[in-house]
């Protein structure tokens, strides 16, 4: 299946959508993999390949959506379903050679941060196993700060990927020992 294929199946949870939500999950994609970091200039990407892209997503509108819907997306999309529809589609694509290196590593998203203020702040913190060699992301995990840690969450990451025969290199951070 097509990764577009595969975005079709995560829920939408908006009541009145303009545009359909595997539409603008692939425009945000297709930006953040072009280079764009930050709201505006994933607008910034749609605004500037819009003519391509309405043709060669077959869309039957004028104009693709502005930075404050591919915004309201982010901010609202169920990670988890998000998360595991593209490990789904990563995976069906991904031939990985025996020995290949896999770097895994998290991030956290810092427009996801709860209760500013606080001392112990929530947010989203996403760790993905990248392939080196091929240049891509073979596996993401979500998860929030408060619910667990990084460590945790690469243990589950690695353990739904089930790789066998690959390399793995990983931060300072998981050379801890256990307590």
């Amino acid at each position: 299946m097509s990764l577009i294929e595969h975005l079709k199946q995560v829920r939408d949870y908006r009541t009145q959508p303009r545009y359909p939500l595997w539409a603008v999950l692939v425009l945000i994609i297709m930006g953040t993999m072009s280079g764009a970091v930050g709201y505006r200039a994933l607008g910034e990407f749609v605004e500037r390949h819009q003519a391509v892209l309405l043709e060669l997503m077959e869309l039957p509108h004028q104009r693709l959506p502005s930075y404050s819907t591919l915004r309201q997306v982010m901010i609202r999309i169920d990670f988890a379903s998000l998360t595991r529809t593209f490990n789904a589609w990563a995976f069906e694509q991904l031939k990985l050679q025996p020995g290949e290196h896999l770097a895994v590593d998290g991030k956290s998203i810092k427009a996801s941060v709860e209760d500013y203020d606080s001392r112990y702040q929530d947010f989203v913190n996403i760790v993905s196993a990248y392939c080196v060699r091929q240049g891509v992301v073979v596996g993401l995990a979500p998860m929030h700060t408060q619910a667990g840690s990084e460590i945790d969450m690469v243990r589950v990451l690695l353990e739904t990927l089930k790789l066998q025969d690959v390399c793995f290199s990983l931060d300072a951070l998981h050379t801890q020992k256990n307590s």
